[in-house]
């Protein structure tokens, strides 16, 4: 069964241009997206001439510079976008989120003299990035990455493992985290490594439970060569990067998790009205309404939450502590409402002609990637309580 188009969400929008961005977002989820996301998820293809029109129509460069080809969008208006996007289907939604992420340290970071090479392809030119932190060993525990770049002349050589890359295999630049000095945090550096280096290849992609057309794989890098006007920022500033880039890629995930959130609700929605048990509607019945009820709250109030974050950034004030907020609470929502979704439609629920149970299987995800919802609880208690004492 083709997945239904996302029904519209009623938006309180800054600007003209920002409502006709979601007008032309939302053209193209109705279009070219939602009917044929049940059979590309089912046979593993990723989309990847749908991210070349996202690229054509300027929605994978949204929240940087119009210098460099940019949207230069609020992040306020860019989640929504994402919202709309993972609510049609979620592989789609979140490959742009990855993307802005893998662009983050450049946009951020780099030199006038990188942006001006590098940024326009990167922003509007139909390439596409991957983000290179994780490693085998090292997941929630970054700092301890083993993935080391030594330094050969004006070059650097690196060698090493990562793991769990979205994109892995498939995208044209990676945004790559590798040791160049002591152990910890203070020893990581950024760099931008082309996929047709020398060196570089993907493992097979894994074989998830969801998100099967969005290709997950290690990234092996066997004396990867690259100049030092590839390394992104200062030596030894990598980390401090990287965990500026995932305050903004949290809140991409909460964005995403609404998405495919309101997604489920829709169907169970349209489900309950159309289904007849005893005579009358699901939707009649009182149990069955309520849950719908709490359902829509626990939505809205993920889209509250998020958007209230992004406000902060837009505003350059710290937002970090409301990031990982809104990525615990919508990811776990979207856990919810999706589990709640394949209830409301029995057994058709779990089964493949439907899409519940695939919007089931997506929202696992979330709750995992980008710091798992346990690393979030870390997060916001230190900012309320303070660093662990040992």
């Amino acid at each position: 069964m083709p997945d239904r188009a996302p029904q519209p969400v009623d938006r309180q929008l800054p600007t003209d241009e920002a409502r006709d961005l979601i007008s032309l977002v939302r053209d193209i989820a109705q279009r070219e997206i939602a009917p044929h996301a049940a059979e590309e998820e089912d046979a593993g293809r990723f989309p990847r001439e749908l991210f070349t029109l996202l690229s054509e129509s300027g929605l994978l460069g949204l929240p940087y510079d119009a210098e460099y080809g940019g949207g230069e969008q609020p992040y306020e208006v860019y989640l929504q976008v994402l919202e709309e996007l993972a609510a049609a289907r979620l592989t789609v939604g979140l490959g742009v989120s990855v993307h802005t992420l893998a662009t983050y340290a450049l946009a951020t970071y780099g030199t006038k003299e990188q942006q001006v090479e590098h940024l326009p392809a990167m922003l509007g030119g139909g390439l596409l990035g991957a983000y290179c932190l994780s490693e085998p060993s090292s997941g929630s525990d970054a700092a301890s990455l083993r993935t080391k770049a030594v330094r050969d002349g004006g070059d650097w050589v690196i060698t090493g493992t990562k793991a769990w890359t979205t994109h892995g295999g498939i995208a044209d630049f990676y945004t790559v985290m590798a040791r160049t000095g002591e152990d910890g945090p203070r020893g990581i550096t950024a760099f931008l490594v082309p996929a047709d280096a020398e060196g570089l290849s993907a493992a097979v992609s894994e074989k998830k439970m969801g998100m099967k057309g969005s290709p997950t794989a290690q990234m092996h890098l066997d004396g990867v060569r690259v100049s030092d006007n590839r390394r992104i920022g200062d030596e030894g500033q990598g980390f401090a990067i990287a965990l500026s880039a995932l305050e903004s890629g949290r809140l991409g995930i909460a964005a995403c998790a609404v998405g495919l959130a309101q997604a489920a609700l829709d169907e169970a929605v349209a489900y309950a009205r159309e289904r007849r048990q005893f005579g009358r509607p699901l939707a009649d019945f009182q149990g069955l309404r309520f849950m719908l009820a709490d359902m829509a709250t626990q939505i809205e109030a993920g889209r509250a939450l998020y958007l209230a974050a992004a406000r902060l950034r837009d505003v350059g004030r710290p937002f970090a502590k409301q990031a990982a907020m809104a990525k615990l609470h919508c990811t776990d929502t979207a856990m919810k409402v999706t589990t709640d979704a394949v209830q409301i439609l029995g057994g058709y629920g779990y089964t493949a002609d439907f899409p519940a149970e695939r919007y089931m299987r997506e929202a696992k995800m979330l709750q995992i990637v980008e710091g798992t919802n346990q690393i979030q609880r870390m997060v916001i208690a230190r900012h309320l309580a303070g660093p662990e004492t040992r």
